[in-house]
């Protein structure tokens, strides 16, 4: 299930079901790099009657920033100097032609401090897009 957080102008917060997904999730790709055991992998086990999986965070924080969009013409040309100047970031891209509004990728970025993690994670996802 995904939620959404609404906070409306006089401050006051709802949340609602956006989407149900009887699959694995955009919302939980930060598993990828985020959990012991992702959510894709646990999806797995359990459609196969295996033993589920330790999902204990690999670190205290792991944020994930979409790419939607992309100013680069083939998006693997961004990669060297998203990851040199990231080199903490987890780039997953989807193999999908870039255009505008497309969500492209994920960056996963694992740390200590939320506000560290966050701003990374952000600022790679932007080199990504081109920005």
């Amino acid at each position: 299930m995904e939620l959404f957080e609404v906070t409306r102008n006089d401050g006051t917060t709802d949340i609602f079901v956006n989407e149900l997904a009887m699959r694995p999730h955009n919302s939980g790709h930060w598993t990828i790099d985020g959990s012991v055991t992702s959510q894709f992998e646990q999806h797995l086990r359990a459609v196969l009657d295996l033993p589920l999986g330790d999902t204990t965070p690999t670190a205290p924080w792991t944020v994930m920033a979409n790419v939607l969009g992309s100013s680069h013409e083939t998006l693997t040309d961004c990669l060297p100097a998203v990851l040199e100047t990231y080199p903490d970031a987890r780039v997953n891209l989807y193999g999908k032609e870039p255009r505008p509004g497309r969500k492209l990728g994920h960056v996963n970025i694992s740390g200590t401090d939320l506000d560290f993690v966050y701003e990374r994670a952000v600022s790679a996802a932007r080199l990504v897009r081109g920005q």
